[in-house]
């Protein structure tokens, strides 16, 4: 009989009443497992990042993982079976894997019902306690009550679509100038998709609250923000919307740049612009700050089987820690959290914070 392998040495479980584990390496069909006082055998050769059975699952019965519902077996599933849905069979067969893949699912995906939040069982969760003593980093303290930055860029923003290729094209050009100011971070273009439309967009609102905020931004030590006058956003129309919502945009030296005159002169205008920033840019020192001031966001960097076993958890511990020392940290993607809702409400401080998430 080939060896037995605990659990540990080839899985990974992320909530102790997980029925499915996590491969942590490419293991062998017929791979013998040892866990909770089972002894199993892989039925397939399981790549690294999916899952197997640990324990039998009844047909009709929830796969989970952190404790949570993924799928529904649509058979009895055997400890040791590599558990696959109906879209995973032909993608594995596309990739010339080289090994034997499953004919038949053995689960399917679990339909997300909207989740509805009982009141009378709801029950407040432990919070994090305040550090009793400070602590600091070094940052970039901004005026205009910008906050405390963690970095010192020269941005160049595109106002739509229409200008990203230029807003690409400026730093390309402008690659390597910031090299002699110790002090600066870099210069970096902020493209994206919107805008670009001849009419004002759908999202205009959520467009012109973006682009501000990215203008204030205290990482932020100077932007170049470029237009396109025949697009359907305009800067007068930035403009007049951080006024209207008091964005301190004059703490933040900025120029908006038509590229009306043409794209090679645009260029060389932008060059002009942002070589001459550098100096005052570089100017700007780092300082003792407070942790308090921290303000981060958790972001999906492209979610795999792991995120949830080491990147998730490190990013909760240290956004926890930020949050013990006054600081706040903000789950950034909601997409991320739909179907997650019962799990992130099993620690909220009240109800009212409850209905406010959902």
């Amino acid at each position: 009989m080939p060896d037995q392998l605990e659990l540990h040495a080839v899985g990974r479980l992320p909530a102790p009443e997980d029925n499915v584990a996590i491969a942590i390496r490419r293991l062998a069909a017929d791979t013998v497992i040892s866990h909770a006082g089972r002894i199993f055998r892989l039925s397939h050769t399981v790549l690294e990042g999916h899952r197997f059975a640990v324990l039998p699952i009844w047909a009709g019965e929830s796969l989970l993982s952190w404790g949570l519902p993924f799928g529904i077996a649509v058979r009895d599933i055997q400890p040791g079976e590599y558990v696959v849905n109906r879209k995973m069979i032909p993608v594995l067969h596309q990739r010339n894997v080289g090994f034997a893949v499953p004919e038949e699912p053995n689960f399917e995906d679990r339909k997300l019902a909207p989740y509805v939040l009982d009141a009378d069982a709801f029950v407040p969760g432990e919070q994090a306690l305040a550090h009793a003593e400070p602590r600091y980093f070094e940052g970039y303290a901004r005026d205009g009550g910008r906050g405390v930055g963690t970095r010192n860029h020269v941005v160049v923003l595109g106002l739509t679509s229409r200008t990203a290729s230029y807003v690409r094209a400026l730093t390309e050009h402008l690659y390597g100038a910031a090299d002699a100011y110790p002090n600066v971070d870099g210069i970096v273009p902020v493209a994206h998709t919107e805008g670009g439309e001849d009419a004002g967009p759908n999202n205009l609102e959520l467009l012109l609250r973006t682009l501000a905020g990215f203008i204030v931004h205290p990482n932020v030590g100077a932007v170049l923000i470029a237009e396109d006058a025949n697009a359907g956003v305009t800067g007068d129309q930035l403009r007049r919307y951080m006024e209207e919502h008091a964005y301190p945009q004059h703490a933040v030296p900025h120029v908006f740049l038509s590229l009306d005159g043409g794209f090679a002169r645009a260029l060389t205008q932008g060059a002009e612009i942002v070589r001459g920033w550098l100096p005052e840019v570089n100017a700007v020192r780092r300082t003792p700050q407070p942790l308090s001031a921290l303000k981060i966001a958790l972001q999906c960097g492209g979610s795999d089987a792991f995120s949830g076993v080491s990147g998730n958890p490190l990013a909760a511990w240290v956004a926890k820690e930020v949050i013990r020392y006054g600081g706040s940290a903000n789950l950034a993607e909601t997409d991320e959290l739909i179907g997650a809702e019962q799990y992130v409400l099993e620690n909220v401080r009240d109800l009212e914070t409850a209905r406010s998430f959902l």
